[in-house]
């Protein structure tokens, strides 16, 4: 008889055992997270020059091995999530493309496909981009874990408070070079020399695309600056007794990025750019200071 009522009593609390269970498994993990969060970010790596550094991984090759598994997985954690916000853009290609094509006269009804593959291509571009675009927070997250271990424990904050900055300053310049520069280099290019062009939806996209990625890729380099001054690896006169030897670099990059020769367009991709490395070179002085 006392088997039967225990056995009755441990069917009734086994609901109530079963949550305590989760409840303590819950807690043990994040107890177990948060001291791994607080080590990570007290810990100091050891300062080691660059050369003990290479005769260490020569003399433990095993080591190198690790930290490239762990490059593979941040890789394969960044292309899957890549692909989650990619296949998401997917089913939004319609909007997204009724979006772009807003600075052109006709919208996306001015635009006429001439090969019966490049629909396909254009909206698989599209959605690349924004997939991107989404997944960028994250990519960014997961290029902080795989340096963060080699950082100092002020270089680690700094890296992990750049993330959402970045992100603001990625969407920034793909903003900027859509309200501002496509509205300007579009009408120019659409009429020059009086000749009328009607756009296709590859070649259209492509610039469009190529445009504000690259755009949205120069913002970052304030806050690149910005941080390599703050940890003390650049200076702000350095930076500012070579902007002849900047502008240059711009220019060939401007050359790069825009997918014309024309000196005009280029000259939209140079201008803010140039704007950038000086607000560079006055962020380094704050960071300094």
């Amino acid at each position: 008889m006392r088997n039967t009522f225990r056995l009755i009593w441990r069917i009734l609390t086994a609901p109530f055992r079963l949550i305590a269970w989760i409840v303590r498994a819950i807690w043990r993990w994040i107890a177990n997270t948060t001291a791994e969060v607080r080590e990570f970010f007290t810990q100091e790596v050891e300062d080691a020059p660059v050369a003990e550094a290479l005769n260490k991984a020569i003399d433990h090759p095993t080591e190198i091995l690790a930290h490239l598994d762990a490059l593979r997985k941040h890789l394969l954690r960044s292309v899957l999530a890549l692909a989650i916000t990619t296949a998401f853009s997917f089913t939004f290609f319609q909007q997204i493309l009724a979006v772009l094509s807003r600075p052109l006269k006709g919208g996306m009804e001015s635009l006429v496909a001439i090969e019966v593959t490049e629909p396909i291509g254009t909206v698989m571009r599209v959605s690349l981009l924004t997939g991107f675009a989404m997944a960028f927070p994250y990519i960014a997250l997961e290029i902080w874990l795989f340096i963060a271990p080699g950082l100092s424990r002020r270089s680690r904050i700094y890296g992990l408070l750049a993330i959402p900055v970045a992100t603001l300053f990625f969407i920034g310049g793909m903003a900027f070079a859509y309200f501002f520069m496509l509205p300007t280099a579009l009408p120019f290019l659409l009429n020059f020399m009086g000749i009328h062009t009607i756009p296709r939806p590859s070649s259209y996209v492509k610039f469009v695309t190529s445009l504000m990625f690259w755009i949205g890729v120069a913002f970052e380099f304030p806050l690149v600056i910005f941080l390599m001054a703050k940890l003390g690896w650049v200076k702000a006169k350095m930076l500012a007794q070579q902007w002849r030897l900047a502008i240059v670099i711009i220019a060939v990059a401007a050359a790069l990025i825009t997918p014309t020769v024309d000196p005009v367009n280029m000259s939209l991709v140079m201008l803010p750019m140039i704007v950038l490395y000086f607000f560079s070179v006055f962020l380094a002085w704050i960071a300094q200071r």
